[in-house]
């Protein structure tokens, strides 16, 4: 797809802020606070609504190529006799929330999800599941009000203070945590998040000079950029490039975990964020094409592993086929740790039913019980555990 290629994409301005140091932190004696009273530097955005967009012509071949790649992968999970666009989309939560360093290994997720016996870390990974399930309902366009939907799912549980609420407040990266000096990236004050996340919309809207894969990571870029909460700005960033890539139809049916292509080298898709704020573009369309490929080459792989697990269990068990247990074999990639009440709920049985599906799952060693749940029985599809955790860990290896 051709694009507009005329003068540069507008690098990011400063402008400076009056900074007094809080009177109340503990941190600060009587000269600190005095020295750091004292003007910062804030980014100030100009409008990229209609901003010209010019990217090299060797990335747009190669974007071009990854997108026909993407959009292969999309329809082969569609075909699939599993659910893979739901294992999908937990592996993709999970190596977003990576990248912000919360890790959780499938188990601990699965048992997050169940919402029983789960660590911290895990139920910040599930939250992030559920922000990208509800980003699936809340349709394809991006809007403000998708936005502030998709962070109070994100954080309604962690930090309901802010969850879905624009920030009041300057922030920064790196650097003190006591003021915005020397900070490694400051962001537009608070004031002016509603007038840019109005013109990232606008630009999300636009659809007639930019292939799909470049509108996503400049939307990502942009939104990054902006900064509007005071935390979760990198997970909701990246479900929001994700409501790009469907709102342009390269995916329809499977979220592709773009997340474990960045994975590879966090390093370089920071450093390809910062690029993007001096008005070079093709450092992030690289970052995300080149981690669109891998993540299909990578979900590829757990697709066929998923398979075989289900080819071997239905060589396993020897029950009825219109009974309760071989439905709970195929939502066992969805959710591969499972209690009754789950079971009973999901399949719409009694819980004898329920019961009667784990024990004959059971029986042939499909399910086994996780011994560390405290207070709940629960069992566990361990061989399900696995291949999500050998995808995190290839995702993981820089390529």
């Amino acid at each position: 797809m051709e694009q507009m290629a005329t003068s540069a994409w507008p690098a990011i301005d400063y402008e400076e802020r009056e900074w007094t140091a809080p009177a109340d932190d503990a941190r600060l004696d009587v000269w600190q606070r005095h020295r750091l009273s004292r003007p910062y530097r804030a980014a100030r955005l100009s409008p990229i609504a209609d901003s010209p967009v010019d990217i090299s012509r060797d990335l747009l071949t190669l974007v071009d190529d990854v997108a026909s790649d993407v959009a292969r992968f999309d329809t082969e999970i569609a075909e699939l006799p599993v659910t893979m666009p739901a294992v999908l989309l937990r592996t993709e939560s999970a190596s977003s929330s990576q990248i912000e360093h919360l890790t959780a290994n499938a188990r601990n997720l699965a048992m997050a999800s169940l919402g029983v016996g789960a660590k911290q870390n895990a139920e910040l990974v599930a939250a992030n599941v559920r922000a990208m399930s509800e980003a699936l309902l809340l349709g394809d366009e991006v809007t403000v009000a998708q936005i502030l939907a998709v962070h109070r799912t994100l954080l309604g549980e962690s930090e309901p203070d802010v969850a879905g609420r624009l920030r009041q407040e300057q922030v920064w990266i790196g650097s003190s945590p006591i003021s915005p000096h020397d900070a490694d990236f400051v962001p537009p004050h608070h004031d002016h998040i509603e007038a840019a996340l109005d013109d990232l919309v606008r630009f999300a809207a636009r659809r007639r000079d930019l292939a799909p894969l470049v509108h996503a990571a400049l939307v990502h870029a942009q939104f990054e950029t902006i900064h509007p909460f005071t935390d979760g700005n990198g997970r909701t960033g990246r479900v929001v490039l994700h409501t790009v890539l469907r709102g342009r139809g390269l995916t329809r049916h499977a979220t592709v975990p773009v997340s474990a292509g960045l994975l590879r080298d966090p390093d370089r898709y920071f450093d390809a964020l910062t690029a993007y704020r001096t008005g070079d573009l093709d450092p992030i369309v690289r970052q995300v094409a080149d981690a669109a490929l891998a993540a299909t080459a990578n979900g590829r792989k757990l697709s066929q592993d998923i398979l075989d697990i289900r080819e071997a269990w239905r060589s396993q068990l020897a029950v009825r086929s219109d009974s309760a247990a071989w439905r709970l074999v195929d939502e066992l990639f969805a959710q591969p740790v499972v209690n009754a009440d789950y079971v009973a709920s999901t399949l719409d049985v009694s819980d004898r039913s329920a019961r009667n599906a784990i024990d004959a799952l059971e029986k042939v060693e499909i399910l086994v019980p996780a011994r560390s749940a405290k207070r709940h029985q629960v069992w566990q599809a361990v061989s399900v555990l696995t291949a999500m955790d050998a995808f995190a860990a290839r995702a993981g290896r820089r390529g």
